[in-house]
């Protein structure tokens, strides 16, 4: 049986590099950076399935790896051999599990507000508990949507991006909700400590982490960037979504580490 692939956008032309957005955002989350990196790059910024314009989460799709091994059969699709991976949370997730599957395939990853241990406890108890009063309700009531995006983005986001993500939150229906959003929240909050795996990561790497980031702490960045042995950047005035809090910061990070693969 051919899976349907996901959706993404190609922009640009250089070297390329696959971009991977947080849970419960889309490729749109990376509009602050394609235009500036497009300039050096060929930019495939993909949805993760059941968000954005990407079908429903496949039935054969239940891990980390498997998430790495779908974007894998896109860049097969795209004729892409060898890339780098920039990944936001559960981008930076598949981001390293995909770098450490296919090391003479991605040469540079970039991990941003994320972390391959597993949840505690306490931790992946509240996370599956709303996520049981979702798939329940079928929608997500007012006080997760505004814990969720308390969660994203600190008092330094800009408006229309809280707005934006509300909208966008409030406006999700049951059924992707349930066979696509939910299932992969207990994929995502319930995934094993992947820990060890960075130490398997031969390409060139880079983590940074917003310095207000909540649901990620610096803690963890740090503790995975030591991991890998590479350079850690903490990014003023950003919690999780840093890319869209600093985007000059981040931007300027991300040309600068690919330039050398450009």
């Amino acid at each position: 049986m051919t899976q349907s692939m996901m959706s993404y956008s190609d922009t640009g032309t250089g070297f390329p590099v696959l971009l991977g957005h947080s849970y419960l955002f889309d490729k749109s989350m990376w509009s602050p950076q394609i235009d500036t990196l497009a300039k050096y790059f060929r930019v495939i910024a993909t949805d993760l399935w059941g968000h954005g314009q990407s079908p429903a989460l496949p039935a054969s799709t239940s891990s980390m790896a498997d998430i790495a091994n779908d974007h894998l059969a896109l860049m097969d699709a795209l004729g892409i051999h060898e890339f780098a991976v920039v990944g936001l949370s559960v981008g930076g997730m598949w981001g390293a599990e995909l770098a450490a599957a296919a090391p003479e395939r991605v040469k540079a990853l970039m991990l941003f507000d994320t972390f391959v241990g597993d949840e505690t406890q306490a931790a992946k108890d509240r996370y599956f508990m709303m996520l049981d009063t979702i798939n329940s309700l079928g929608s997500i009531p007012v006080p997760l949507l505004e814990y969720a995006v308390a969660q994203f983005y600190s008092r330094y986001a800009k408006p229309e991006d809280t707005q934006q993500l509300t909208a966008s939150l409030s406006a999700l229906r049951s059924e992707p909700l349930r066979t696509s959003i939910v299932p992969l929240g207990k994929l995502i909050f319930g995934r094993p400590n992947r820990l060890a795996l960075l130490e398997t990561i031969t390409c060139p790497t880079h983590v940074a982490t917003g310095a207000l980031d909540l649901p990620r702490p610096v803690t963890e960045g740090r503790l995975m960037a030591e991991r890998l042995g590479c350079d850690f950047t903490l990014i003023p005035n950003a919690a999780h979504i840093s890319n869209r809090e600093n985007p000059e910061v981040v931007t300027q990070l991300i040309v600068d580490f690919l330039r050398q693969y450009g």
